[in-house]
Protein backbone atom coordinates (compact mmCIF):
# COMPACT_ATOMS: atom_id res chain seq x y z
CA UNK A 1 0.00 0.00 0.00
CA UNK A 2 0.89 3.31 -0.33
CA UNK A 3 0.74 6.31 1.65
CA UNK A 4 0.90 10.05 1.33
CA UNK A 5 3.18 11.66 4.41
CA UNK A 6 2.62 15.35 4.01
CA UNK A 7 5.54 17.23 6.02
CA UNK A 8 7.47 20.43 5.43
CA UNK A 9 10.79 18.78 7.34
CA UNK A 10 11.53 15.92 5.15
CA UNK A 11 14.49 15.72 2.48
CA UNK A 12 15.32 12.11 1.81
CA UNK A 13 18.68 13.01 0.46
CA UNK A 14 19.71 14.88 3.30
CA UNK A 15 18.34 12.46 5.64
CA UNK A 16 19.55 9.31 4.61
CA UNK A 17 22.84 10.54 3.16
CA UNK A 18 23.70 12.18 5.86
CA UNK A 19 26.00 9.53 7.89
CA UNK A 20 23.22 8.59 10.60
CA UNK A 21 22.35 5.33 8.75
CA UNK A 22 23.96 3.66 6.38
CA UNK A 23 21.39 1.07 5.20
CA UNK A 24 19.49 3.07 2.40
CA UNK A 25 20.35 2.64 -1.38
CA UNK A 26 18.71 5.27 -4.01
CA UNK A 27 17.32 3.40 -6.84
CA UNK A 28 17.24 4.66 -10.52
CA UNK A 29 13.57 6.43 -10.02
CA UNK A 30 15.06 8.88 -7.27
CA UNK A 31 13.23 6.76 -4.55
CA UNK A 32 14.94 4.97 -1.70
CA UNK A 33 14.66 1.78 -0.19
CA UNK A 34 15.80 0.62 3.18
CA UNK A 35 15.36 -2.11 5.58
CA UNK A 36 15.45 -1.89 9.37
CA UNK A 37 15.07 -5.13 10.98
CA UNK A 38 12.60 -7.36 8.79
CA UNK A 39 10.65 -4.08 7.77
CA UNK A 40 11.22 -2.79 4.59
CA UNK A 41 10.67 0.33 2.81
CA UNK A 42 10.39 2.36 -0.36
CA UNK A 43 10.17 5.83 -0.06
CA UNK A 44 9.62 8.25 -2.49
CA UNK A 45 10.18 12.20 -2.12
CA UNK A 46 7.52 14.40 -3.04
CA UNK A 47 7.15 18.17 -3.03
CA UNK A 48 4.76 18.34 -0.11
CA UNK A 49 6.53 15.10 1.71
CA UNK A 50 7.03 11.51 0.69
CA UNK A 51 5.11 8.37 -0.75
CA UNK A 52 5.72 5.24 1.32
CA UNK A 53 4.95 1.96 0.18
CA UNK A 54 4.10 -0.42 2.85
CA UNK A 55 2.74 -3.66 3.38
CA UNK A 56 0.33 -2.71 5.93
CA UNK A 57 -1.00 -0.20 9.02
CA UNK A 58 1.33 -1.66 11.09
CA UNK A 59 4.29 -1.13 9.02
CA UNK A 60 3.56 2.64 8.17
CA UNK A 61 3.38 3.01 11.96
CA UNK A 62 6.93 1.32 12.48
CA UNK A 63 7.89 3.81 9.67
CA UNK A 64 6.49 7.32 10.87
CA UNK A 65 8.11 5.98 14.12
CA UNK A 66 11.51 5.80 12.58
CA UNK A 67 10.88 9.08 10.27
CA UNK A 68 10.46 10.74 14.18
CA UNK A 69 6.96 12.00 13.40
CA UNK A 70 6.40 12.99 16.80
CA UNK A 71 9.03 15.97 16.89
CA UNK A 72 7.33 19.31 15.51
CA UNK A 73 10.74 20.10 13.54
CA UNK A 74 9.29 23.76 12.49
CA UNK A 75 9.07 24.88 16.40
CA UNK A 76 12.73 23.26 16.76
CA UNK A 77 13.65 25.54 13.88
CA UNK A 78 11.88 28.68 14.85
CA UNK A 79 13.84 27.55 18.57
CA UNK A 80 17.20 27.84 16.86
CA UNK A 81 16.43 31.20 15.10
CA UNK A 82 18.07 33.24 17.97
CA UNK A 83 21.79 32.41 16.39
CA UNK A 84 22.69 33.51 13.17
CA UNK A 85 24.56 30.76 12.20
CA UNK A 86 22.33 27.87 13.20
CA UNK A 87 19.32 29.76 12.24
CA UNK A 88 20.58 29.70 8.53
CA UNK A 89 21.99 26.71 8.84
CA UNK A 90 18.22 25.01 10.05
CA UNK A 91 16.40 26.76 7.52
CA UNK A 92 18.72 25.92 5.08
CA UNK A 93 18.77 21.96 5.88
CA UNK A 94 15.21 21.70 7.26
CA UNK A 95 14.45 18.03 5.61
CA UNK A 96 17.22 16.73 8.58
CA UNK A 97 15.46 14.48 10.36
CA UNK A 98 16.79 12.43 13.64
CA UNK A 99 16.15 9.00 12.64
CA UNK A 100 14.85 6.46 15.17
CA UNK A 101 16.76 3.54 14.86
CA UNK A 102 17.68 -0.07 16.42
CA UNK A 103 19.62 0.31 19.05
CA UNK A 104 22.07 -3.19 18.39
CA UNK A 105 22.59 -2.16 14.52
CA UNK A 106 22.95 1.68 15.38
CA UNK A 107 25.83 0.46 17.97
CA UNK A 108 27.47 -2.05 15.95
CA UNK A 109 26.89 0.69 12.79
CA UNK A 110 28.85 3.41 14.68
CA UNK A 111 31.44 1.30 15.90
CA UNK A 112 31.86 0.42 12.70
CA UNK A 113 32.53 4.34 11.55
CA UNK A 114 35.57 5.03 13.69
CA UNK A 115 37.73 6.95 11.24
CA UNK A 116 35.68 5.67 8.37
CA UNK A 117 34.33 7.35 5.38
CA UNK A 118 30.63 6.77 4.81
CA UNK A 119 31.03 4.06 1.51
CA UNK A 120 33.06 2.21 3.32
CA UNK A 121 31.02 1.76 6.66
CA UNK A 122 28.02 1.20 4.05
CA UNK A 123 29.96 -1.44 2.67
CA UNK A 124 31.58 -3.43 5.93
CA UNK A 125 27.91 -3.07 6.90
CA UNK A 126 26.28 -4.70 3.71
CA UNK A 127 28.93 -7.59 4.08
CA UNK A 128 28.05 -7.96 7.93
CA UNK A 129 24.19 -8.65 6.70
CA UNK A 130 25.00 -10.42 4.07
CA UNK A 131 27.08 -13.21 5.75
CA UNK A 132 25.75 -13.34 9.14
CA UNK A 133 22.08 -11.79 8.52
CA UNK A 134 18.70 -13.89 7.26
CA UNK A 135 17.30 -13.13 3.57
CA UNK A 136 13.78 -11.61 4.36
CA UNK A 137 13.10 -10.43 0.56
CA UNK A 138 14.03 -11.07 -3.06
CA UNK A 139 13.07 -7.26 -3.72
CA UNK A 140 15.56 -4.61 -4.63
CA UNK A 141 18.35 -7.60 -5.19
CA UNK A 142 17.77 -8.90 -2.00
CA UNK A 143 17.25 -7.56 1.31
CA UNK A 144 18.91 -8.83 4.64
CA UNK A 145 18.48 -8.41 8.24
CA UNK A 146 21.40 -6.77 10.55
CA UNK A 147 22.67 -9.94 12.48
CA UNK A 148 21.13 -9.77 16.18
CA UNK A 149 24.05 -10.27 18.91
CA UNK A 150 23.66 -13.89 19.73
CA UNK A 151 24.87 -14.78 16.28
CA UNK A 152 27.77 -12.46 16.33
CA UNK A 153 28.58 -13.41 19.64
CA UNK A 154 28.72 -16.72 18.16
CA UNK A 155 31.57 -16.10 15.93
CA UNK A 156 35.12 -15.60 15.96
CA UNK A 157 37.34 -12.62 14.63
CA UNK A 158 38.63 -15.02 11.52
CA UNK A 159 34.83 -15.10 10.83
CA UNK A 160 34.54 -11.43 10.31
CA UNK A 161 37.71 -11.34 8.46
CA UNK A 162 35.39 -11.01 4.98
CA UNK A 163 34.34 -7.84 6.46
CA UNK A 164 37.75 -5.66 5.83
CA UNK A 165 36.57 -4.15 9.36
CA UNK A 166 40.39 -3.82 10.58
CA UNK A 167 40.84 -3.31 14.05
CA UNK A 168 36.93 -2.74 14.59
CA UNK A 169 36.58 -6.40 14.22
CA UNK A 170 37.67 -6.78 18.23
CA UNK A 171 35.21 -4.49 19.32
CA UNK A 172 31.95 -5.39 17.56
CA UNK A 173 33.05 -8.31 19.18
CA UNK A 174 33.33 -7.10 22.57
CA UNK A 175 30.14 -5.20 22.32
CA UNK A 176 27.93 -8.27 21.06
CA UNK A 177 28.92 -10.55 23.26
CA UNK A 178 28.06 -8.10 26.13
CA UNK A 179 25.02 -7.49 24.69
CA UNK A 180 24.21 -11.69 24.52
CA UNK A 181 24.96 -12.44 27.65
CA UNK A 182 23.47 -9.49 29.15
CA UNK A 183 26.18 -7.36 30.61
CA UNK A 184 24.84 -4.95 28.75
CA UNK A 185 21.32 -4.12 28.48
CA UNK A 186 20.30 -2.32 25.54
CA UNK A 187 16.70 -1.62 26.35
CA UNK A 188 17.34 -0.19 29.76
CA UNK A 189 19.44 2.75 28.25
CA UNK A 190 15.39 4.32 27.16
CA UNK A 191 14.94 4.78 30.87
CA UNK A 192 18.35 6.37 31.73
CA UNK A 193 19.04 10.15 31.25
CA UNK A 194 22.11 11.09 28.71
CA UNK A 195 24.87 11.30 30.75
CA UNK A 196 23.23 8.00 32.51
CA UNK A 197 23.30 6.37 29.50
CA UNK A 198 26.66 7.17 28.12
CA UNK A 199 28.67 6.25 30.51
CA UNK A 200 27.10 2.82 29.93
CA UNK A 201 27.93 2.54 26.32
CA UNK A 202 31.31 3.42 27.27
CA UNK A 203 31.85 0.55 29.44
CA UNK A 204 32.06 -1.57 25.65
CA UNK A 205 35.38 -1.88 24.34
CA UNK A 206 35.93 0.93 21.34
CA UNK A 207 33.12 2.79 22.70
CA UNK A 208 33.86 6.86 23.35
CA UNK A 209 32.19 9.57 23.73
CA UNK A 210 31.84 10.46 19.79
CA UNK A 211 30.47 6.99 19.11
CA UNK A 212 28.56 6.90 22.29
CA UNK A 213 26.68 10.12 21.73
CA UNK A 214 25.57 9.08 17.99
CA UNK A 215 23.94 5.92 19.62
CA UNK A 216 22.03 8.12 22.23
CA UNK A 217 21.01 10.48 19.05
CA UNK A 218 20.03 8.00 16.44
CA UNK A 219 18.66 4.93 18.62
CA UNK A 220 17.60 6.61 21.75
CA UNK A 221 16.64 10.29 20.29
CA UNK A 222 18.66 11.44 23.74
CA UNK A 223 18.65 15.34 21.63
CA UNK A 224 21.02 16.31 24.41
CA UNK A 225 23.77 14.41 23.08
CA UNK A 226 26.13 16.31 20.56
CA UNK A 227 28.56 14.10 18.54
CA UNK A 228 31.68 15.92 17.24
CA UNK A 229 33.45 15.31 14.68
CA UNK A 230 36.66 17.24 12.81
CA UNK A 231 33.59 19.23 10.85
CA UNK A 232 31.62 20.14 14.55
CA UNK A 233 34.90 20.72 16.10
CA UNK A 234 35.97 23.32 13.69
CA UNK A 235 32.46 24.61 13.98
CA UNK A 236 32.36 24.99 17.58
CA UNK A 237 36.22 26.29 17.42
CA UNK A 238 35.00 29.02 14.87
CA UNK A 239 31.96 30.25 15.86
CA UNK A 240 31.07 28.51 19.24
CA UNK A 241 34.42 28.65 21.61
CA UNK A 242 32.34 30.50 24.32
CA UNK A 243 29.64 27.73 24.56
CA UNK A 244 26.93 26.44 22.69
CA UNK A 245 24.06 29.05 21.99
CA UNK A 246 21.62 28.83 24.82
CA UNK A 247 18.60 28.23 22.66
CA UNK A 248 19.88 24.91 21.23
CA UNK A 249 18.03 23.96 24.34
CA UNK A 250 17.59 20.29 24.60
CA UNK A 251 17.77 19.56 20.54
CA UNK A 252 21.97 20.11 20.71
CA UNK A 253 21.85 16.61 18.65
CA UNK A 254 19.36 18.23 15.45
CA UNK A 255 21.12 21.58 15.81
CA UNK A 256 24.58 19.18 15.39
CA UNK A 257 22.58 17.64 11.99
CA UNK A 258 21.42 21.01 10.97
CA UNK A 259 25.28 22.29 11.47
CA UNK A 260 27.30 19.30 9.75
CA UNK A 261 25.23 19.76 6.46
CA UNK A 262 25.90 23.30 6.51
CA UNK A 263 29.55 23.24 6.70
CA UNK A 264 29.89 20.17 4.71
CA UNK A 265 28.31 21.47 1.95
CA UNK A 266 31.00 24.65 1.96
CA UNK A 267 34.02 22.20 2.66
CA UNK A 268 33.96 19.88 -0.29
CA UNK A 269 36.72 17.23 1.22
CA UNK A 270 36.72 13.56 1.78
CA UNK A 271 34.99 13.30 5.08
CA UNK A 272 34.41 10.75 8.35
CA UNK A 273 32.06 10.13 10.18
Amino acid sequence: MEFHYKTSCLDLRQTLESGQCFRWRRLDDGAYVGISGSHILKIRQTEDGAVLTVRDEEEKEYWLRYLDNDTDYEAVIGQFSEDRILSEAANENRGIRILRQEPFETLISFIISQNNNIPRIAGIISRLCENFGERVSEEYGGMYSFPDAKRIASLAAEDLAPLRAGFRVRYILDAANKVNSGAIDLDSIYAMNYDEGKAYLKTITGVGDKVADCVLLFAYHKTEAFPSDVWIKRVVAEYYSDGLPECMGDYKGIAQQYLFEYFRKRTPEKQTV
